[in-house]
């Protein structure tokens, strides 16, 4: 398996074009992860997050539909669950409140999300 085991992890995609979803998501069953989402937009993204179950982590696009993910970081942030933000966008579109989140450029590969999410360490939970 490539990257990291992700056994036990949930992990909520915030991506709004349905074949980089898909392709995420796939990218992190493929490790183990349980998925949560994808979800296309902000409001999709809090609402799930709303839901019962830990997050454990979090992958999310900038952009959505023409609105940052910001509100969906900052959910994060107060929950402390880390996330990655993955774009297309150079880093100077991010907010320096985010400084201490990851980013990772599009396309992107399993072990630069695990990395970024602070999982490269990651083993099966029991």
């Amino acid at each position: 398996m490539a990257g990291a085991d992700l056994t036990g992890r949930r992990v909520i995609v915030v991506e709004d074009d349905y074949l980089i979803a898909d392709e995420m998501r796939e990218l992190l069953e493929d490790s183990g992860a349980e998925v949560v989402g994808p979800a296309p937009t902000v409001q999709d993204a809090l609402n799930l997050l709303g839901r019962p179950g830990a997050i454990d982590g979090a992958v999310l696009d900038v952009n959505l539909r023409g609105e940052p993910s910001y509100g969906v970081a900052d959910a994060l942030l107060a929950r402390g669950v880390p996330f990655v933000f993955v774009t297309g966008y150079g880093s100077g579109v991010i907010p320096q409140r985010y400084a201490g989140g990851g980013r990772c450029e599009k396309p992107v590969g399993i072990e630069a999300i695990t990395r970024a999410l602070g999982f490269d360490d990651a083993r099966p939970v029991h």
